[in-house]
């Protein structure tokens, strides 16, 4: 990943993420997202201006040229403003909260996501892109500065009231999300789902609604599932992944899909390539392909996996997560062509013939003098025309191809970002797994089991917890559900596709995973773990680009329920459904996902036991299954000593035995994604605790060694108020040399004395 390289490094110099990298040499005074930051302005009294975008996004990358290296603009924002700079690629759970801010003051959203926060890291104010000065009739980014910098001074109640709104409409907008409902909702839900996208449908281009068109794989896979019984699923899926197959948004050349097309008839995207993108689309049309035999649906398939092989596949097997849609500012330089260079390229004969097929016939539609290569005709209906067969057409247009291809590799290439994902590769995964059962591809399921391979040894550091981000040796992000549902998704298209128990084993353990770190109460998932620096918990239940996470996390359940016929599975799908119900009947048409769960939820209880009455009433308090936990527990041996009282507070020594071969995570923990051991206390009260120092341990998850606890440590203390049920709770995390363990509590009684 290029980045801009003059001036003098800043602090997001030392981070791993390519978006932080690029903005690494600005003159602006740039914090990474987290408690340096936080604390400054919390000290200093100033509003935090939070940044937030991601590698390939294009107007992330105009402010960053024009404004982001302007020392005018940098003096201005380091005097007023602690400024933090955030990959939503990389901490997707601030994303959605911060984008969620910025949609219900603006009425619109996208990336950038500009914000400014109050000292509880509430925003007051938002927008997107803003210009370097006032023109297009909106205010330049140096004007909405000032006028912000002047009411933090000026105006400061005005700002903390707005910023307490915001948070009530923040919250409110989140918790819309879950409002459990005593029952699940019914089948019927994914036809009234197809009905609202059946009206949106472009019956002469295809895809729903205008432009700009995006792909959204959750329309598709919900019109695949009612295929077989509503002609019209089936008719507006197939129009769409043709015209999404012929259009511009499709690479002609190299293959794989651009992000989205910016007009009606797909022919001109936005040309940046997204990982999950492809790998979602890759299922499609694999699945499209076997339910029709739809030869173009194929070769799509086979072409999208070798651009995935050739361009987007690391050293080591996983797939990296985009490449940009720029060439030194200008979108599409690598990809678009004019009249002339396809000239020179091809010579009078090969232009004369491809002209037709690939619309560079008529006059140029892109940016002036520039084609964007695409088929205006299917390759069956322009062989008809030449009467010949489809196959004989394309193997005559292969290498008049192969000639434009070998020219636009000699141009020189947009930025890749090559950080590894988790959920994203499980995206692939799972459609490479899919495309290579389907179309009886060996080769497919190769590469999606070596990725799978790598998230599970590299990716899961000494076992888990699950990452999400690694780039160049390092992982520092704990898992978030979509990493575990998306790659456990994954993990059982190849266990379907090749029979191999060890896929069905990751899945099953790292859903109890999922369970254990992410569960609501209530039914359903969190996207994140619990951190000081989120504000609210939310939940994922609205497909946008992908599907929703919590929709994909009840499919699986219901797929491990029926492969393994255990209940439980069901029963955690049914508490996660009526958690998501009531939203649900109220916003099908944003849910297709999870109406597509509703409906696969009625099909796998038609196949199992029903559960008891007592069982549907409510959700259990602690997660279906832990073995894990108990493996955990069994690791550990706890001795508690007391000493005699004094003025009022009892001494005492809680003598921690760790099995050989195991450790404990010392206090405090040496990454953020591992658990510390800690001490607290049921029916008592508790001071002085002492936690020992740990032993250093090398690690390949971290640069520095780790402080761990193994053989006999002691945590000290003292109590007070010990009565009946009174308990010392030990909280732990065990590792070996494989794998980390789920986090776990071992309680030792507290005699009274």
């Amino acid at each position: 990943m290029s980045t801009r390289t003059s001036g003098t490094p800043n602090r997001l110099a030392g981070e791993s993420s390519p978006y932080l990298l690029l903005h690494s040499h600005n003159p602006v005074d740039w914090y990474p997202w987290g408690e340096e930051a936080i604390e400054k302005a919390r000290r200093e009294d100033k509003p935090i201006f939070l940044s937030v975008g991601y590698s390939t996004c294009y107007w992330c990358h105009v402010m960053e040229r024009e404004s982001f290296s302007s020392p005018q603009i940098a003096e201005l924002m380091n005097r007023e403003f602690v400024n933090v700079k955030l990959d939503r690629e990389e901490r997707p759970e601030l994303d959605e909260i911060y984008m969620a801010a910025t949609q219900i003051l603006t009425q619109q959203g996208g990336w950038p996501n500009s914000l400014f926060l109050n000292n509880a890291l509430l925003p007051f104010f938002a927008g997107t892109y803003f210009p370097p000065e006032d023109r297009w009739g909106r205010p330049g980014f140096p004007t909405v500065l000032t006028g912000l910098a002047e009411a933090w001074k000026t105006r400061r109640s005005d700002v903390d009231a707005q910023a307490q709104e915001m948070a009530g409409a923040i919250r409110r907008f989140l918790e819309e999300r879950a409002r459990p409902a005593a029952a699940p909702p019914g089948a019927e839900v994914a036809l009234r789902s197809l009905e609202t996208l059946a009206r949106r449908f472009d019956p002469e281009w295809a895809g729903f609604g205008g432009a700009p068109k995006f792909p959204t794989p959750s329309n598709l896979f919900l019109c695949l599932e009612l295929a077989d019984e509503r002609p019209e699923a089936l008719q507006m899926l197939s129009a769409t992944l043709d015209q999404m197959a012929r259009g511009g948004l499709y690479d002609q050349l190299g293959g794989g899909f651009h992000r989205y097309a910016t007009d009606r008839e797909w022919k001109i995207p936005h040309f940046e390539k997204m990982l999950y993108d492809n790998g979602l689309l890759l299922e499609a049309y694999a699945r499209h392909h076997a339910l029709t035999g739809d030869p173009q649906s194929a070769r799509i398939v086979r072409e999208t996996a070798e651009w995935l092989a050739r361009e987007m596949t690391s050293p080591e097997g996983a797939f990296l997560s985009a490449i940009d849609a720029e060439t030194h500012g200008h979108e599409g330089a690598f990809y678009v062509w004019i009249r002339e260079e396809l000239y020179d390229v091809l010579g009078r004969e090969d232009f004369a013939f491809l002209a037709p097929l690939l619309g560079f016939d008529g006059p140029a539609f892109f940016e002036g003098n520039h084609y964007v290569l695409h088929l205006p005709l299917r390759l069956d209906e322009a062989a008809g025309r030449r009467r010949m067969a489809e196959e004989e057409l394309h193997g005559e247009m292969k290498a008049p191809m192969a000639k434009l291809f070998e020219a636009r590799a000699r141009r020189e290439r947009p930025a890749t970002d090559d950080k590894i994902l988790t959920d994203w590769n499980g995206m692939t995964v799972s459609g490479l797994a899919v495309a290579g059962e389907l179309l009886g591809a060996p080769e497919l399921l190769d590469r999606a089991a070596r990725a799978a391979t790598f998230v599970l040894t590299t990716m899961r550091p000494a076992g888990g917890p699950l990452l999400h981000a690694w780039r160049q040796g390092t992982g520092r992000i704990a898992a978030f559900l979509g990493d575990y549902v998306f790659f456990v998704r994954g993990l059982l298209a190849l266990h379907r596709a090749t029979g191999e128990a060890r896929w069905l084993a990751a899945a099953v353990e790292l859903t109890e995973e999922q369970i254990h770190r992410l569960r609501d109460p209530q039914g359903g998932y969190f996207v994140a773990g619990e951190s000081p620096d989120v504000l609210f918990r939310s939940k994922d239940v609205f497909d946008g680009a992908t599907p929703s996470a919590n929709a994909v996390a009840v499919l699986n359940l219901l797929d491990l329920a029926a492969r393994t016929g255990e209940a439980r599975w069901h029963r955690e799908a049914l508490y996660a459904l009526r958690a998501f119900g009531p939203v649900l009947q109220t916003h099908s048409e944003a849910m297709r996902m999870m109406a597509l769960a509703a409906r696969r939820y009625h099909q796998v209880a038609a196949g199992l036991a029903p559960l008891p009455v007592e069982e549907e009433a409510a959700p259990p308090a602690a997660p279906v299954s832990r073995p894990l936990e108990d493996l955990a527990s069994s690791r550990v041996a706890l001795e508690l000593h007391l000493e005699e009282e004094r003025a009022g507070w009892r001494p005492f020594r809680l003598r921690v035995t760790v099995e050989p071969g195991w450790h404990l995570q010392a206090h405090p923990a040496s990454e953020g994604f591992l658990i510390p051991t800690t001490v607290r206390a049921d029916k008592a009260e508790l001071r002085a605790l002492g936690y020992p120092e740990g032993r250093p341990l090398p690690s390949r998850i971290s640069e520095e060694p780790l402080s761990v606890y193994d053989g006999t440590v002691e945590i000290t203390g003292e109590l007070r108020g010990v009565g009946e049920g009174s308990r010392l709770v030990l909280i732990f995390q065990a590792c070996d040399e494989e794998r980390c363990l789920p986090r776990v509590e071992r309680a030792v009684a507290i005699p009274p004395q």
